[in-house]
Order: structure tokens, then C-alpha cells, then sequence
């Protein structure tokens, strides 16, 4: 479902302004909250901003946001970085664009941002990242929701960045999701592996899952989507051939979550998912971070960036650790495909 798109605008001393645009994206998880901005004009000038904010001026800042398609968990951290933004204090405008899925899209997007002098960009998703990076080199990026920056090319490293971009990583303990998955699923022998070919960060979270199965002794199979419109081919075609799924946090599949559980539920497969959000949408199993405290995290480094208190080169990546992940069980997905899950301590039923 799309949404119709809204820029705000705030001046600390009025309310609140929607200007609605075709083409900007506020979904219906982030609810007024995405779309709240501080103060009334923007700056084109971001090393002016910058440092304005630093000496504690009333400096707006113009942020531009690129998500790369609308799904809950990316909805979530867009909803944690405009939380950040809030508590902060800083005055700002926000610019909210949704490229739907489309890669060409997340590069026309990246163009218009960088072309109406953002002083600095969040980019939810590896693509929207890479599109914003290719764009600029010069406006600070923060970027949230990628499981590996470094093996995605958007840093030199993890550890220093050193270019214009840094952000938070939603990388999850893949090894602990299939030791649950094997706790749950004693039985399970073949295990298959769903995500979206096109994405570089599942395909490493399916080598780690691969190297975990394989030391479990379970046997494991790909199983690739080029898009949503293969969902429902792909996981029928696994009928038969495995014993549960284990998917990923995918963009494609985490926002086609509904259609694999459709299938899977009614022919009784388990499945276990890389977050919380899938797991709501129908995944049996999850040990998961939360994508809301995610993007307030990149929204607390964005925030350090516009103060001056720091620069994205020097910021090393940053992640939520395993204490801060919880065991999330469904409860009628569980029942749907015949699972006992009374024995299983579960931090959230939903």
C-alpha cells in the first residue's frame, strides 16, 4: 500500500505545516511523527549549518531522507531517526522520499537531495545508501538498516569509515537464529535459505546462516527472488523438498513477509526470520534487534554530525548488541504449522 507523501515544516513557535508532494513517502507506521520538522527555512550551505548549530545558533538544517521501499522494519527506523531529530532540539526540515523498490528511483532521488542542498541525508537500505554515496561525497550521510557497510562499499571500514557516510547496522545474530531454529525444529534435515538475489547484504547473512547449518550437521538450500512478484513461485516450489525456511532481514522478502507466510503456514512449514517485524507479519520465529531503536541510533550520530561534535569519517559503524535483541514468537503461525512452542521463553508473543 502506498502512502501520500508529506513534508513538514515547524517553527519553534507555530505548529505544524504539511506541504504533500506525488513523489515523498511518510507511511503509516510513522504516523504524524516522520513527518515533524523544526523551523521554517532551510540552509543550502552545510558547512555554514554545521558549524552554526556548533556555536548554538538557530541554524535550520534541511534533511533530506532516502528509504528505499515501505515496509515495517524500515518504517520503524525512519520513525527512530525522526525521534532522535525531536529530542534533540534542532531546528530542521525534513524532506521524506520513498523510492518504492526501484533502484532508478533511489538514484533520481539521491540527484534531487543533493541538488537542493541537503546539509544531510539518512538513507535507509544498502541501495538507497549506495545511490546517496554515488551522489554525493561531499554532504554527510547516515545511513541504517545495512548488515555490513565495509562488504557493501560504502566505507573503507567499519571501524573508520573515512569518507562521508556512516550509520548503524542492523546486523543480527544470524549463528543464534539457527541454533533456535534447530532447538524448535529438532526434526527439521533440510533448511531452506529465502532472499532477494539482488541484495549483497542477505546473501551475507545466508553465508553465516550456511556456515551455523553447517556445523549443526543440517543440510540447507538457496532459494532466490529477483522481486516480490516471485514470492509466491519460489516458496511453493520448496513443498515438499524442506523442513522449514529461515529468511533473512531482506528488504524484498520482509515486505512480501505475508505471502511467504500464506504459503508456508498452509503447508505446515516453519519459519524462522531475521527481525522482529517479520515476525509479525507472519514468521513463526525470531531472535531479533528492534528497527526503531536502530534508527535512533543513526539519528544520535546524525545529530552529532550537524552539532559539529564529530564527523562521519571518524564515526565508526554502529550496532545494536545481542543483549538488546529479544525472542519473538507467533503464536498462530506456531499453531498454523503444528509447532509446540509451550516450552519456549519468548520475550514477545505477538
Amino acid at each position: 500500500m502506498q502512502s501520500p507523501a508529506a513534508e513538514a515544516s515547524r517553527s519553534s513557535k507555530g505548529g505544524p505545516m504539511y506541504h504533500y508532494s506525488r513523489r515523498q513517502f511518510c507511511g503509516g507506521a510513522l504516523g504524524g511523527l516522520a513527518t515533524v520538522a523544526l523551523a521554517a527555512c532551510g540552509s543550502n550551505n552545510n558547512a555554514a549549518t554545521t558549524e552554526a548549530a556548533g556555536t548554538g545558533s538557530d541554524a535550520t538544517f534541511k534533511i533530506g531522507v532516502l528509504q528505499l521501499t515501505e515496509h515495517a522494519a524500515l518504517d520503524a527506523s525512519n520513525k527512530g531517526f525522526v525521534a532522535a531529530l525531536e529530542e534533540s532540539g534542532l531546528s530542521y526540515t525534513i524532506d521524506q522520499q520513498n523510492a518504492q523498490g526501484d533502484q532508478s528511483a533511489c538514484n533520481t532521488i539521491a540527484s534531487k537531495l543533493v541538488g537542493d542542498g541537503d546539509d544531510l541525508i539518512l538513507a535507509i537500505g544498502t541501495p538507497a545508501a549506495q545511490a546517496a554515496a554515488g551522489a554525493t561525497t561531499e554532504i554527510p550521510i547516515v545511513a541504517t538498516a545495512i548488515t555490513d557497510f565495509a562488504s557493501s562499499g560504502l566505507v573503507a571500514s567499519n571501524d573508520a569509515p573515512g569518507g562521508n557516510l556512516t550509520g548503524s547496522s542492523d546486523l543480527t545474530p544470524v549463528a543464534d537464529q539457527i541454533k533456535l531454529l534447530h532447538e524448535v525444529l529438532p526434526e527439521a534435515k533440510t533448511v531452506a535459505l529465502l532472499y532477494c538475489s539482488a541484495e549483497s547484504n542477505s546473501a551475507i547473512q545466508v553465508e553465516m546462516a550456511e556456515d551455523e547449518l553447517d556445523a549443526l550437521g543440517l543440510a540447507h538450500e538457496r532459494y532466490t527472488v529477483s522481486s516480490s512478484n516471485e514470492i509466491q513461485q519460489v516458496v511453493e516450489s520448496m513443498v515438499g523438498k524442506v523442513d522449514a525456511i529461515y529468511a533473512p532481514t531482506d528488504n524484498v522478502i520482509a515486505a512480501g513477509m505475508a505471502t511467504v507466510s500464506m504459503v508456508a503456514n498452509e503447508n505446515k512449514i516453519p519459519t524462522v526470520v531475521g527481525c522482529d517485524t517479520m515476525a509479525e507479519d507472519g514468521g513463526m520465529l525470531s531472535y531479533s534487534i528492534n528497527y526503531e531503536d536502530l534508527g535512533k541510533k543513526a539519528g544520535e550520530m546524525a545529530v552529532k554530525i550537524l552539532k559539529g561534535e564529530a564527523k562521519p569519517q571518524d564515526m565508526p559503524i554502529e550496532t545494536l548488541s545481542v543483549s538488546e535483541c529479544k525472542l519473538i514468537v507467533n503464536s498462530a503461525t506456531a499453531e498454523a504449522c503444528g509447532v509446540d512452542i509451550s516450552g519456549i521463553n519468548a520475550d514477545v508473543t505477538v
